[in-house]
């Protein structure tokens, strides 16, 4: 069992009922675990700096976080692929038990919560995938300065671009 005490959910608890990065839906298969996500550098280094106590500090070790504001030159492609906060609420597309959204509701599923929201997340994962094709049919071979919006889009949904 997980007891979260952080500013935006107070006392929320869940528990890890399948063994970290395992078991995983057949129709879910990121390529990238939340901690290759952190290091790599997404969402403008601010996304999770006060989740520490709730996953392994290992994650962390080699985060790219900001001091401060949103940096789009700490993600791995230099850009702001993010939308605000708020526009997620509006979209609806926040779940109360995940505040921060997919990326929060994917290091629990990682680490083995499974819940409620799961299959509409994987959904929402699974729909990632158009930018992929538009990446095969617009740029060459592992050229990683084409779109990198939507390279930096993709990583921010655990899809490892550089292999495209």
């Amino acid at each position: 069992m997980i007891t979260v005490n952080d500013k935006m959910q107070k006392g929320y608890t869940y528990y890890l009922t399948e063994p970290e990065g395992e078991n995983f839906d057949p129709d879910f298969r990121p390529e990238l675990t939340p901690k290759e996500m952190l290091e790599m550098g997404v969402f403008g280094g601010v996304y999770m700096r006060d989740c520490g106590d709730e996953f392994p500090p290992d994650w962390f070790a080699k985060a790219k976080f900001s001091k401060g504001v949103h940096s789009p030159s700490l993600n791995l492609f230099k850009v702001d692929a993010s939308q605000p906060l708020s526009v997620w609420k509006d979209k609806k597309w926040i779940h109360p038990n995940d505040p921060r959204g997919w990326f929060q509701w994917y290091c629990r599923y990682y680490r083995g919560r499974r819940q409620i929201d799961d299959e509409r997340q994987i959904k929402r994962w699974k729909a990632m995938q158009r930018h992929i094709s538009q990446i095969k049919k617009n740029c060459a071979p592992k050229d990683l300065a084409c779109r990198p919006k939507q390279r930096q889009a993709l990583l921010h949904w655990a899809y490892d671009s550089r292999k495209i």
